[in-house]
């Protein structure tokens, strides 16, 4: 019977897990489409921005669950290595920026929206 309880919690997490990467792999192609088409930028802080200050709620929404995403991955970072969350998003922020292909917005930490 230990067997079984363990083989159906694995399948009942298999089954709630499978909609949180559905909802994932949508919201990076929102937002992929978005920073496309100019909606949607990298800031230095290491979070997603709305270049214009509003999109459509569809992309709205997958930024601030893109966000939510990394805010936890940086709190994650900062408790392993002894740095705050915003140095932990800075750094990645960075990272980030320079992989921003021509044609994209970007945001450095106290600057404007620049098209890369």
């Amino acid at each position: 019977m230990s067997n079984f309880k363990q083989i159906f919690a694995a399948a009942a997490l298999m089954l709630l897990a499978t909609p949180a990467f559905a909802d994932l792999a949508s919201d990076k192609a929102a937002v992929d489409a978005a920073k496309a088409a100019g909606t949607v930028g990298e800031q230095a802080d290491g979070y997603l921005g709305l270049v214009s200050g509003s999109a459509d709620a569809t992309v709205t929404a997958a930024v601030t669950e893109i966000n939510n995403g990394r805010r936890a991955v940086y709190a994650q970072t900062a408790s392993k290595s002894g740095v705050t969350p915003d140095a932990a998003g800075q750094a990645t922020g960075a990272q980030l920026i320079g992989r921003v292909p021509g044609g994209q917005f970007f945001k450095p930490l106290g600057g404007a929206w620049t098209k890369k």
